[in-house]
């Protein structure tokens, strides 16, 4: 296993138009060519963002037809970069959708897909009820993919406060997370730097978090501060809160050996019961 990877990490500011965002994608892959990049990572809704249901159906296609992924595909394959395209809504089943990651590899095969397992529904006293699963079916399988680079595991924004899927994917052998993210303002200032230094101080991980940022067409707003977070949880990179951009970066993927062995935490573990009295 090569003992670095060079990442680009993006932060967008996604429409409710495909065109718009496969524009912007171009754009991105070519600074992380130019960079020398192995491996670009986007942020979570990088396809189409619109939270209107009814125009979100008239747009929202198949994995095998979404312009998004295709054109993720044709830069891979074009470029002979590793892709992981953040996530974009699919047609699901129903009427509903999937909220869907993929790994897409330098001959622009996809080679892991991921749907979002944890839907984030909400209802606070005297405010309108935030119901993703209305709108969205779960996924039902976390994912580790084998890499060139080691394991990596796939999961998306909400996952974030689910520790134990982070614990899983660890034990399972993944040295980098991807957390594709659109927080919210609010939530984003609160808990977002916190919960992914801790998801990678608990585990000896690096995080990728790419996130969205600014004020959508939509009239959504969301936080941005795109993260990369060493297994030691330092910040190696943040995008900060204003504005769309790209940032390139060695990771140095020992350090998450080296994490390991100084807080042997995975290894510790133990099985109990609890006992309420």
């Amino acid at each position: 296993m090569p003992s670095h990877l060079r990442l680009t990490i993006a932060q967008t500011t996604s429409s409710n138009s495909h065109a718009e965002n496969v524009e912007t994608l171009r754009h991105i892959v070519e600074m992380a060519v130019a960079e020398g990049s192995q491996m670009l990572a986007l942020p979570e809704a990088f396809g189409l963002m619109e939270r209107d249901h009814e125009n979100a159906l008239a747009r929202v296609v198949s994995v095998d037809q979404d312009p998004f992924i295709l054109a993720c595909r044709s830069h891979a394959a074009k470029h002979s970069l590793w892709i992981q395209a953040g996530s974009t809504p699919i047609l699901g089943t129903s009427q509903k959708f999937l909220n869907h990651a993929t790994m897409i590899n330098p001959l622009g095969e996809i080679i892991a897909s991921y749907d979002k397992l944890h839907l984030f529904d909400i209802f606070l006293a005297g405010k309108s009820p935030t119901r993703e699963s209305d709108r969205y079916d779960a996924g039902s399988e976390a994912i580790v993919v084998t890499t060139p680079f080691g394991r990596m595991g796939l999961t998306i924004c909400y996952d974030l406060r689910f520790p134990h899927l982070y614990r899983d994917i660890a034990k399972a052998g993944a040295n980098v997370v991807f957390v594709p993210s659109a927080f919210t303002v609010p939530t984003g200032q609160a808990h977002w730097e916190v919960l992914l230094r801790a998801r990678a101080i608990e585990n000896g991980i690096w995080i990728v978090a790419a996130a969205q940022v600014g004020t959508h067409a939509d009239g959504r707003h969301t936080w941005g501060h795109s993260l990369v977070i060493s297994p030691w949880g330092d910040i190696i990179a943040d995008l900060g809160g204003e504005k769309t951009g790209t940032s390139t970066l060695d990771l140095d993927l020992q350090q998450s050996k080296e994490a390991r062995d100084q807080i042997p935490s995975l290894n510790n573990e133990k099985l109990y019961n609890i006992a309420v009295m």
